[in-house]
């Protein structure tokens, strides 16, 4: 399993935006080998900003490389630089391999 994140440290005030720009849009990952899921999280809330992350599950690391290259991520990103700004700075990513699993009936991989 791999799992990759961008934490974005979004403007005070522009969260819903945010929320919004995210839940309306098509992001293709079903079209994609490989992929399990994805979460769009908030967290804590700063002076200037409201960190958010969004993580996606793959089923390995070179699924996640695949998708990258994929004509669904090309279409899933396509109005990206458009969007107004409300993020301090790019997103920074983050990717991790898993070493070990354990599930909710005590399974460990």
């Amino acid at each position: 399993m791999f799992i990759a994140m961008n934490r974005f440290q979004v403007i005070r005030g522009e969260e819903e935006g945010f929320e919004t720009m995210w839940k309306s849009r098509e992001s293709f990952l079903h079209e994609v080998s490989g992929f399990v899921a994805f979460y769009l999280l908030r967290g804590p809330e700063a002076e200037d900003h409201t960190l958010y992350a969004t993580h996606t599950v793959w089923q390995s690391k070179a699924a996640f490389e695949g998708w990258t290259r994929s004509e669904a991520f090309c279409k899933a990103h396509a109005g990206a630089a458009s969007a107004k700004p409300r993020y301090l700075g790019p997103p920074r990513f983050e990717g991790f391999e898993a070493i070990q699993t354990v599930n909710a009936d005590g399974v460990v991989s």
